[in-house]
């Protein structure tokens, strides 16, 4: 047997024993909300055609149980829920759209992504400001243009380090007798222009 002041330590410390192992027990919160990405098409909601597959993919810490577009629940492929992947068609109507995409976890937390949708088949336009030759190397430099956004710029085949725009300046060296100058704009429109 215990003596008294034996007993009364062990009554005094068991509820701080007890509240600590309360506290290690307590049921964490989700208040993380799924993070919805647009991975294709490349420019976003741009594209050169009415109809084309949106794909992306909603990421949570927990889990997506629901994706939907326009309020249309779409199919969540087999596997880690954590990592949903999804696509759809669209179909404007027009040149602009948008589409609301939302996700929804086990917890409740939803998102929402409105989606622009533009349609645009207009070519960028290259304008060579200088061509320089000496020898077997060629210079050139020009400014490729847009309605939407230039995303690469192309000489000879080799794709320079530009900043996406509406306007882009761009300088190359190469080989040869004239150098072949490709502009890509966010909807895949090409235009090319042989600068000599």
């Amino acid at each position: 047997m215990r003596s008294l002041a034996a007993r009364l330590l062990v009554a005094a410390a068991l509820p701080v024993a007890l509240s600590g192992s309360l506290v290690s027990c307590a049921r964490t919160v989700d208040t993380f909300k799924p993070r919805i990405v647009i991975s294709s098409p490349d420019g976003g909601g741009v594209s050169r055609q009415r109809s084309f597959t949106v794909q992306g993919y909603a990421l949570d810490d927990v889990g997506v149980t629901r994706l939907t577009v326009d309020g249309k629940a779409i199919e969540i492929p087999v596997g880690s829920r954590k990592i949903a992947n999804f696509q759809f068609k669209t179909l404007v109507q027009g040149s602009k759209g948008q589409y609301t995409i939302k996700a929804t976890d086990a917890a409740g937390n939803e998102s929402t992504l409105v989606l622009p949708i533009s349609v645009d088949a207009v070519n960028p336009v290259i304008k060579i400001t200088q061509v320089e030759k000496a020898g077997n190397v060629v210079r050139v430099s020009g400014v490729a243009t847009d309605n939407t956004r230039v995303v690469q710029v192309i000489v000879d085949g080799n794709r320079l380090n530009i900043t996406p725009g509406s306007s882009v300046q761009f300088y190359a060296e190469t080989t040869g007798i004239y150098a072949d100058v490709q502009a890509i704009d966010a909807a895949g429109n090409i235009t090319k222009l042989r600068a000599r």
